[in-house]
């Protein structure tokens, strides 16, 4: 029987008081073994003998059967030099890391599987999501985007599962979810084990994607309403990931690690995080280049099957927002986290310690106010000034000139060549973790895999908050500073962050906001101190513009647990949602790992708890209750009251006993309580594909700039062709390209069997497809292709490239007037030497 919601009794959140008193001390941290910028976690159960864990029922029978014979088996396991043996159930001695099984009898294993799916949407003329820009319409494409998939299953009960999903896109959704929901159901029973509870719909939060896809009204707003292609798209490719994940499920070995990862995120809204009490940010100062502003954490899961130890994927959470590639940037990429993902699965080719199919999913964590652009916010003016502290304005008084810097700021790229860099700075230490943890193995144990999920109506939910005074959410509002945007990218018109408001700003935007919807009294003191712009969740026409019911989930396996969270928590935020959750978890853990086992203690005791997201519907950020106060853009998007952030913890504690071993199955789910689904009477004002044409005398695929053949090129030269084109919303081209460049591969034998074989696709950084409209009317188009070769490296020329001949290859499909026939298409440059 599941147990009942209230039957654990959950301690009150609460600073830690003696680790603040101790900070000076805590502090003093050894920096010795982080010259390469790299740390490992540390064993915490380094000092503590070690051992295979057993149930309790083996225990007894073992003691009570064997105790006559327990001396003798103590002289023989010294006669044979014990301590030579590999009883250290932590670490292992490998000598092949392609053949890593763990040495211990008793490790626990789990049914596993990884799958990836291409969700690549409409790349030209739909409006890209996340920074809100209605000008900033889809170009062209630098990197595929993909749906990867985690499935976690229990191999004593198959049906205890879940699948963790981490999309190249802004976020989860409902319609979304939804549709995945729906088309599992359509691949019959043996899909039937995946449903709302135990299905994680997260984004990496890349602003680099098409939009038009989400299900309430507000962000089809800047996209010219739904995008059913693009939609679908993100569906089909989900799908497909859980397919390929589910098919290929068998016994496995998760193992888990953390590292810190430095010069990948900043704290963009310091102002707001320094209100958060100064005790508690005490606690998470370690060293001057670790103080606490953001999480360096980056942690891991490792996934290896246990028919060859093979690993066959990994899954790491670290926070940086995926705003490498700027405002007006128009290619779609999956920003820096896509860029991670993309660099540990190409490392990993061909070696001994992967599986062919190995997948790399790089989810985000707590990455409300934390920034990819290190270097800080400046003013893009005269001035050249940092941007104010409080408000993150320039010497005008306005937002529009204040923008964050990456790393390679002065690169006129839109933002590609830090994108690049913030993702190989996620990369290289996820890279060591992994082969850390080849040779390291520190094994998450325990048969428990357990998930649970429920819709919660946010819109008035009264509770009891840990400090035991009465508190209450308020229907979704966003405020005035939510519209001054951030300096990852700043908001239009005289909107600004920390004091917008209605006093400050044009009083035209008063007029609209009540043309729109005027917030009540009663709304107005429920979401004091905001300022309301736009009271969202009480405008439900034509349909709902925001939502109210949120997904509340979290999974676990072993002594691993994962908080799902809808919308984009703060650092602080997110530290309190772990910390909690961590605490009431460490109860259930001791109370199973004693039922099971009959002891607790060891690493397996020690909880591991993650926070993922934004995912399964969209509900902006979640900021602590000082944080609010201040109304910086996070505090003026925490859309359901300064008690957001108490309300989820309640919620999630309310309901972390179905994590249980005890509990025997998820709670049930009220269809009365389900979220709308929008698809079908979402508005859209997207105009179709009416026809392509060649221009005369041309026909598609023709080379209109070719390359030079007779003077060849080098490497580290930008190599570019034009063709005729058409537009390449005709076919998406999923899970194949656009673009490609092909290798001449020579018989030296028989030079008649040589053939071009392809080196380079759409989904690889270098290689960007680029559409223009030459005539709306006429419907010509041309494409350009580009093959920068400066951005292959040493080992990827050496390994996959080299000097030889090339050409590049277009793949287009065009439209015709009549009948809207689609017709296939190819184009193919000029042969040209590279070296």
């Amino acid at each position: 029987m599941a147990p009942q919601v209230g039957d654990l009794q959950f301690e009150p959140l609460a600073v830690d008081q003696e680790k603040a008193q101790t900070f000076e001390r805590d502090r003093k941290v050894d920096t010795s073994k982080v010259s390469l910028r790299v740390r490992f976690a540390e064993n915490p159960d380094s000092q503590r003998t070690p051992r295979c864990p057993t149930s309790r029922a083996a225990s007894l029978f073992i003691g009570n059967v064997l105790i006559v014979i327990s001396v003798a088996v103590a002289l023989f396991l010294v006669a044979a030099q014990f301590d030579s043996l590999s009883w250290n159930y932590w670490r292992s001695d490998i000598s092949n890391p392609g053949t890593n099984v763990s040495t211990c009898a008793t490790d626990t294993q789990y049914l596993l599987g990884v799958g990836k799916g291409d969700i690549t949407g409409p790349v030209v003329e739909i409006n890209l999501m996340g920074y809100a820009d209605p000008k900033q319409l889809g170009s062209g494409l630098r990197q595929r985007l993909y749906s990867r998939a985690f499935i976690v299953g229990s191999l004593e009960r198959p049906q205890d599962r879940f699948v963790y999903l981490v999309l190249d896109t802004q976020s989860g959704d409902t319609a979304v979810r939804y549709g995945i929901i729906k088309a599992l159901k359509e691949l019959g029973p043996e899909y039937a084990f995946y449903g709302h509870h135990n299905i994680a719909l997260t984004g990496t939060h890349s602003h680099a994607g098409p939009g038009g896809w989400l299900n309430y009204l507000l962000p089809q707003i800047t996209s010219k309403g739904f995008d059913r292609q693009g939609y679908q798209a993100i569906v089909d490719g989900a799908v497909l990931s859980i397919r390929k994940a589910h098919e290929s499920l068998q016994p496995g070995y998760l193992s888990a690690g953390t590292t810190k990862v430095f010069g990948a995120n900043i704290n963009r809204s310091l102002f707001s995080y320094l209100a958060n009490p100064e005790a508690e940010r005490m606690k998470y100062v370690k060293s001057e280049e670790e103080d606490g502003s953001v999480e360096k954490d980056l942690t891991m899961l490792k996934f290896q099957r246990a028919s060859d130890g093979k690993n066959i994927g990994v899954l790491t959470w670290f926070p940086v927002h995926g705003t490498s590639m700027l405002g007006n940037s128009t290619v779609v990429t999956g920003d820096n986290k896509g860029v991670a993902a993309w660099l540990f699965e190409k490392s990993v080719r061909g070696d001994s310690s992967a599986a062919e199919d190995f997948v790399a999913g790089f989810s985000q964590a707590n990455m409300g106010d934390v920034s990819p652009n290190v270097l800080g916010a400046w003013c893009e003016d005269e001035s050249g000034s940092q941007c104010s502290f409080k408000n993150s304005t320039c010497s005008n008084g306005k937002s529009q000139a204040c923008h964050g810097r990456g790393p390679a700021f002065k690169v006129h790229d839109d933002g590609a060549s830090s994108c690049f860099e913030i993702g190989r700075r996620q990369f290289e230490p996820a890279k060591q973790l992994y082969d850390h943890l080849i040779n390291n193995p520190s094994p998450v144990r325990g048969p428990w895999v357990k998930a649970f999920h429920t819709f919660h109506d946010m819109s008035n939910f009264t509770f009891i908050r840990p400090d035991g005074r009465s508190a209450r959410t308020c229907p979704a509002a966003l405020g005035y500073s939510f519209a001054a945007g951030t300096t990852d990218g700043p908001g239009a018109f005289d909107f600004t962050q920390h004091n917008g408001n209605e006093n400050t700003t044009m009083p035209i935007w008063k007029v609209a906001r009540y043309f729109i919807k005027a917030p009540g009294e009663e709304q107005k003191a429920c979401q004091h101190p905001k300022p309301i712009l736009l009271d969202v969740g009480e405008i439900l026409r034509p349909y709902d513009w925001s939502p109210n019911i949120v997904d509340v989930q979290a999974f676990r396996v072993g002594q691993f647990a994962i908080i799902v969270s809808p919308g984009e928590a703060t650092t602080m935020a997110g530290r309190r949602w772990k910390e909690a959750v961590g605490q009431s978890f460490k109860r259930i853990l001791d109370q199973d790992m004693e039922q099971t086992y009959g002891y607790t203690g060891g690493p397996s005791s020690n909880p591991i708890v993650v926070l993922g997201g934004p995912a399964n519907t969209y509900t902006h950020y979640i900021t602590t209750e000082e944080e609010y106060q201040i109304q910086r853009y996070e505090g003026a998007s925490t859309l359901y009251g300064p008690d957001t952030l108490n309300a989820y913890i309640n919620v999630t504690l309310s309901f972390l006993p179905y994590l249980s071993s005890e509990s025997t199955s998820p709670p049930a789910h009220d269809e009365k309580s389900f979220p709308p689904d929008n698809t079908n009477r979402s508005l859209s004002f997207i105009p179709a594909v009416v026809r392509d044409a060649p221009p005369l005398f041309k026909g598609f695929g023709d080379v209109l700039v070719d390359v030079d053949s007779a003077r060849g090129y080098h490497r580290g030269d930008a190599i570019r062709v034009v063709f005729v084109g058409a537009n390449p919303r005709n076919n998406l081209r999923l899970e194949g390209t656009y673009a490609a460049v092909e290798k001449l591969f020579v018989d030296q034998v028989n030079p008649q069997k040589s053939e071009w074989r392809t080196v380079r696709t759409d989904e690889d950084w270098s290689l960007i497809y680029s559409w223009k409209r030459k005539n709306s009317v006429m419907g010509t188009s041309e494409v350009e292709i580009t093959w920068e070769t400066g951005e292959e490296t040493d080992e990827w020329w050496d390994k996959e490239l080299g000097p030889g001949v090339y050409r590049l290859k277009y793949y287009g499909d065009s439209k015709s007037l009549f009948g809207g026939k689609v017709q296939e298409f190819e184009g193919v440059s000029g042969a040209f030497t590279l070296v």
